[in-house]
């Protein structure tokens, strides 16, 4: 990217609306808005402002009015890239969008690249690699949870981490280095009783930021949920109440769901990605058992399984045996997901014995009737009991970007390698390269080694345009 030009691009969201926003940012910013901005009062113009104001005045391009604008006026390096920066906060018409648009780059400033406001950020030193990336996490933010982690990470949470086990590092492969031009004097300037407990310490923070990211995983993206159970146990119905939609087609005939339904609810600030699936049975219809091979698919990758059965089969002791058959298969498959038995229909519960209300006791049998929506909202109390993560915001970091989990395992890795050299005295020259390589790893992560551009390219290609 040319860092010398100067950049436009519409801030706000494309379309039309009562106000837009376009950004300028470049050495020219001020130069060429003189040539186009007309104030309303001597107090407005530019040159009469040190910044960090509003001011209100008149777009004009040649004689012909373009709209009544206000612009927000920051001078580097005191602003979001660190740059000279104008935001002009035009009236919301596309036409008049496009209008201003035009002018700036017939006055020689170019469409900025997507991302490249944040890159130029990122590059004059306003916030590292991690922080940017934070930025692009909270625009697409969804619920309350997500939010929060990435708030956490843009004011540098993960950052503060790194870069405090980072100089640690330096200092001590800094004096094992100062060793390497004393060799012939055999000293040793780096205590290494201390350096192991250093290794214990980084390998503990680096293996609890590792842990993390499936936690994260699961804010940022939603965790999955499946809904597993035979035909007919009311799956697309329960769905249908949770999103308050038709969403699953709904019919008395069994194995009318031949494949996965899926969409996304908020619960507490989490986002929760119910998975309708096909009815769980013996069949000999081809794509039906595809569909049920699909289930057991989901349930792999969910995070919670919700187990249904329908209460109206209770009322045959062929009933409680195959409940009994398929809660065992249905939570062997399951694993160490969470697990949550739903008895659905109800209001079709018979009268039962003593000793059968005891069974389902001990099966921690929700009772709900999806048709009647009753029971939602002690379903939605038992999801959340799962997830009762807190105040995200006040906790350790929580990693949610796969690089970063990348280069935090490769970090680990070389750590682990230093621990092995130091245990069996290795040279002071070897345990550098690998402490060097552990530095270049978690560098990554905060840009504070030679980045590739390719890497750049990629991260900040994601950014939407104006940002």
């Amino acid at each position: 990217m040319r860092m010398e030009d100067t950049i436009c691009a519409l801030s706000t969201a494309a379309g039309m609306g009562a106000i837009a926003m376009i950004r300028v940012s470049g050495p020219e910013t001020y130069t060429v808005l003189n040539k186009i901005y007309k104030p309303f009062s001597a107090q407005h113009k530019l040159e009469n402002n040190e910044g960090y104001k509003m001011v209100f005045g008149s777009l004009m391009d040649g004689e012909q009015l373009i709209d009544e604008v206000m612009l927000g006026l920051f001078k580097g390096p005191k602003s979001y890239t660190g740059e000279d920066v104008i935001e002009i906060s035009c009236h919301g018409s596309t036409y008049i969008q496009e209008r201003i648009l035009g002018l700036l780059m017939r006055q020689g400033i170019r469409m900025a690249d997507p991302g490249e406001y944040t890159l130029r950020a990122f590059i004059n030193g306003k916030m590292d690699l991690s922080q940017a990336e934070a930025i692009a996490d909270l625009i697409a933010s969804e619920n309350k949870a997500s939010h929060q982690i990435a708030l956490q990470h843009m004011r540098g949470g993960i950052s503060d981490e790194i870069r405090a086990l980072r100089s640690e590092l330096i200092d001590f492969v800094s004096l094992i280095e100062l060793e390497l031009d004393f060799a012939e004097e055999d000293v040793e300037f780096a205590d290494r009783s201390k350096f192991q407990e250093l290794l214990n310490r980084i390998e503990q923070v680096l293996s609890s930021l590792i842990s993390s990211y499936d936690t994260g995983n699961a804010i940022k993206n939603g965790v999955p949920v499946a809904i597993v159970g035979a035909p007919n146990a009311g799956k697309s119905t329960l769905l249908n109440a949770l999103l308050k939609e038709e969403k699953a087609i709904v019919t008395e005939i069994a194995g009318t769901t031949r494949d996965a339904i899926e969409d996304e609810i908020h619960i507490d600030g989490i986002s929760y990605r119910f998975i309708d699936t096909a009815g769980i049975r013996e069949t000999t219809d081809m794509v039906e058992s595809i569909g049920i091979k699909r289930t057991y698919e989901k349930v792999e990758q969910s995070d919670l399984v919700l187990y249904l059965f329908a209460a109206d089969r209770l009322q045959s002791p062929e009933g409680w045996q195959e409940l009994e058959s398929e809660y065992q298969d249905i939570q062997i498959r399951a694993g160490e997901r969470n697990f949550l038995f739903i008895l659905n229909k109800a209001e079709l519960v018979p009268e039962l014995s003593s000793e059968q209300e005891q069974k389902l006791k001990d099966l921690k049998a929700l009772h709900l009737s999806a048709k009647d929506k009753k029971g939602l909202e002690e379903l939605h109390a038992q999801i959340s009991a799962f997830y009762q993560w807190g105040d995200l915001a006040a906790q350790q970091s929580i990693v949610t970007n796969v690089r970063h989990l990348d280069a935090l395992q490769k970090s680990l890795i070389q750590i682990e390698k230093v621990r092995e050299g130091l245990d069996f005295g290795i040279s002071g020259d070897l345990l550098s390269i690998d402490i060097r390589a552990a530095l270049s790893e978690l560098g990554s992560i905060i840009g504070e080694v030679d980045v590739d551009k390719d890497i750049l390219g990629n991260i900040f290609g994601k950014f939407c345009i104006g940002k």
